[in-house]
């Protein structure tokens, strides 16, 4: 969906850009931020490379199983029927864990072995659908608390802001309004799903 998308954009633009006679405007435009989107991709991929080196370290030190036993009580509420020592929630740990440090990306790999680990340990009888656990990790992941938003202050950084850190405070209420609204729509549709199988 997204390429047909983006190809529209910029048909749109050169057409827009012949009937207006400023073809010269947009070629120097599409120029100028090729070479901007290959050097913010590469401030951006330093930063998550250190991260995601981070989080491999504290998985392979055992670090991320504390973790997952600490966050157990909350999360085994949330994710009902999961063992709390198991992988799927050590990868579900490491993958909130890597949102609330703003790693957006850096969290995309634990959330994809942690949904294959939630199938696996549910043993689905209808693995085309995806079971509840799945669909509120995937809520979470939408609409994440973040409590350090690397990924915005690399960007901010990498466009001249003195300081990429100020947003803090907004992040914060917008995270947590987000992150209350998704669970409690997640909640209310479980209810009502439940309430139609009956």
């Amino acid at each position: 969906m997204m390429k047909w998308v983006m190809t529209g954009l910029t048909v749109l633009s050169l057409v827009f850009a012949i009937c207006t006679g400023r073809v010269n405007e947009l070629s120097a435009a599409f120029l100028e931020e090729c070479g901007n989107a290959v050097t913010l991709a590469i401030t951006l991929t330093g930063i998550i490379a250190l991260w995601s080196g981070v989080m491999r370290v504290a998985q392979s030190s055992g670090l991320t199983r504390k973790i997952a036993a600490a966050a157990a009580p909350v999360l085994s509420r949330l994710f009902g029927g999961l063992d709390r020592n198991g992988k799927a929630m050590q990868y579900i740990t490491l993958n909130i864990t890597a949102n609330i440090l703003g790693l957006g990306n850096a969290s995309t790999p634990f959330g994809i072995a942690a949904m294959k680990a939630i199938e696996e340990e549910e043993h689905s009888s209808t693995p085309e659908y995806a079971s509840d656990n799945m669909i509120l990790l995937a809520v979470m992941n939408t609409a994440s608390l973040q409590l350090i938003p690397t990924t915005a202050a690399a960007l901010r950084l990498a466009h001249g802001s003195a300081d990429p850190m100020e947003i803090l405070p907004c992040v914060w209420a917008a995270s947590v309004c987000a992150l209350t609204a998704a669970l409690l729509a997640a909640g209310l549709l479980r209810q009502r799903r439940k309430g139609r199988l009956r």
